[in-house]
């Protein structure tokens, strides 16, 4: 019985730790991810858009893969942008992003809702459906990149 209630309180103690240990031990780690987040995330976006604009044949199966993926990876990123992460010097974000903090979620979570809608549209095998979510997602980037990212 001492058994069971150590283990059930060792394990309530990790929960409760958990979110604490998710955080970066350094910026320049945070700042690393973020960046990798949101490399793979444009590759496989890249991918998409080379399908809506007719530059690579539509591939319902591979829209669909990527799509799930650039929904997936929009997801990450955001944590990443974290007290102290705005020092590095390695770094395209603008300082407004920590001074701006409620917009930049703003404009995460929109991310975050257009990649969905994305995922979602590239399930109907449709290039028509696939290219009216790419474009509504490809503004949602730039919007953000236009007020949240140095050139």
């Amino acid at each position: 019985m001492k058994a069971f209630a150590f283990i059930a309180v060792a394990a309530t103690l990790f929960a409760i730790a958990a979110p604490a240990s998710a955080q970066f031990a350094k910026a320049e780690d945070a700042v690393k991810y973020r960046q990798n987040a949101l490399f793979v995330m444009g590759q496989h976006f890249g991918r998409l858009g080379a399908m809506a604009n007719g530059k690579v044949p539509f591939d319902a199966k591979v829209a669909a893969d990527n799509a799930e993926l650039v929904a997936t990876m929009a997801k990450l990123p955001w944590a990443a942008f974290g007290p102290g992460t705005d020092m590095d010097g390695n770094t395209k974000a603008k300082p407004v992003i920590w001074t701006e903090q409620a917009k930049f979620k703003q404009h995460s979570d929109k991310l975050v809702e257009e990649s969905t809608k994305l995922a979602a549209a590239t399930k109907t095998g449709n290039l028509a459906s696939l290219k009216t979510a790419f474009a509504a997602t490809a503004d949602t980037c730039k919007v953000c990149h236009d007020a949240f990212r140095t050139k």
